[in-house]
């Protein structure tokens, strides 16, 4: 949520964001109209609450003074109260549409962020790592899984249905492997691991700017908690309602959960093996930073380090990309995307996700910290993918798959998984 004062002074600008976003901008009329409004009924009131407070104090002493009040002064304080039990419900009101409204306004890009309709208007800052060799044409990740007896989506489908998989044997371990790697980074980068809940409140989607505009998106239960697509939902709503001290900041939180998505609008695409499916496993970082944009640009940067330090250690190639305005979430600022070479389809594929909100989510979600000079900030948050499986491990296995049908595996996946390749089992 922006700053309202901000839209006031800035309504072409946040206008030209929404369009950017490919988003209405017509919102930011209909906030402006709402906010005039609001204040209009905020002097009214105070106004007559002043003259009903000064219409009591002159019964008051009338009273005091061995009178009765008159006719003319019972009649003037029941219009009084009559009018503000007639105002006050609007008021009310106009501040409920106000703050609807304001969910719905997007956060402004940086201003290095290229404009662009959609994915066409992404630009690729870097590329890194050699691309495989192969005297063999790679073969899907799914075919190499399934020959070795590492994946089962038959009987997952006829289970769960479209999209469901079974990871088996030395699958499942080498997902796991992959997410430790990944949660032992964190750690080591002093982050604080936790384990997030995957079903959450409306408020903390809300407050984290999934929703209003993601709601196709995600599962909703029947008691009316919906099952999350990330754990930056819960970490990032963890402090909501509290303020932190300066010193305490930045807050670094990763998580490990289950996440799910209903992959609404991707009918027809990526129907064979585990790249789209609608659950899947991650570790999230999450930070939260003072309210300074150029100490939060340097976290996104080195968040995004931390994830291609991972993918290097996978010895997987990646491009890192600047996602353009039309293909970036309302409530982000900036977005790196990594995209992760897979050998089958001859192209880079997105695996993490990197983004900064300044106090787009703070705002929503009241988290503040109180700033050496005792004034009350909104933090700033960040968040990025650190491993997301399977996606990841059916990068890994395409990458390092050999002509016998084993795979080899990266020197630091060794000792998680006590072995240097994954081949057929023994019969």
């Amino acid at each position: 949520m922006l700053d309202i004062q901000y839209l006031r002074d800035h309504p072409d600008v946040v206008r030209q964001a929404a369009e950017q976003k490919q988003l209405d901008p017509a919102v930011v009329d209909r906030v402006l109209d709402t906010d005039e409004q609001r204040r209009l009924l905020i002097g009214r009131i105070e106004e007559l609450r002043r003259q009903s407070n000064r219409q009591a104090g002159d019964v008051k002493r009338h009273v005091q003074g061995g009178g009765q009040p008159s006719e003319e002064q019972l009649a003037t304080g029941k219009k009084l109260k009559g009018q503000l039990k007639e105002l006050e419900p609007q008021l009310r009101r106009a501040e409920d549409e106000l703050r609807r409204l304001m969910l719905q306004v997007p956060n402004v890009p940086a201003e290095d962020v290229p404009v662009g309709p959609d994915e066409t208007g992404n630009q690729v800052i870097r590329t890194v790592g050699q691309l495989p060799q192969f005297e063999f044409a790679p073969r899907p990740h799914h075919q190499v899984m399934e020959q070795l007896d590492l994946l089962d989506t038959k009987r997952a489908v006829k289970i769960a249905g479209f999209r469901a998989y079974f990871l088996k044997n030395d699958g499942l371990l080498l997902e796991q492997a992959l997410l430790k790697l990944a949660l032992d980074m964190m750690i080591g980068s002093g982050f604080t691991p936790l384990s997030a809940p995957v079903m959450v409140n409306l408020e903390a989607l809300v407050g984290t700017g999934y929703f209003p505009w993601g709601e196709h998106d995600h599962y909703r239960t029947q008691d009316g908690t919906y099952l999350t697509g990330t754990s930056e939902v819960a970490l990032t709503s963890y402090h909501a309602g509290e303020t932190l001290a300066e010193k305490d900041l930045p807050i670094k939180l990763c998580g490990l959960s289950p996440c799910f998505r209903r992959e609404v609008g991707t009918h027809g695409q990526d129907t064979q093996g585990i790249v789209r499916v609608h659950q899947f496993n991650k570790v999230e970082q999450v930070v939260y930073t003072r309210a300074d944009e150029t100490e939060t640009r340097s976290w996104h940067e080195t968040m995004l380090g931390l994830s291609e330090r991972l993918l290097e250690l996978l010895e997987l190639p990646y491009q890192v990309l600047v996602m353009c305005t039309g293909d970036m979430g309302a409530g982000q600022r900036k977005k790196y995307d990594i995209e992760t070479w897979f050998p089958s389809q001859q192209k880079y594929r997105e695996t993490h996700s990197a983004s900064y909100f300044n106090d787009f989510q703070s705002r929503r979600l009241n988290i503040r910290y109180q700033a050496k000079d005792g004034s009350l900030k909104h933090v700033y948050t960040l968040n990025n993918t650190m491993a997301a499986t399977p996606r990841l491990l059916a990068a890994l296995v395409e990458n390092h798959q050999q002509l016998d049908g084993s795979i080899n595996l990266p020197a630091a996946l060794r000792p998680l998984m006590g072995k240097a390749s994954i081949g057929p089992k023994a019969r």
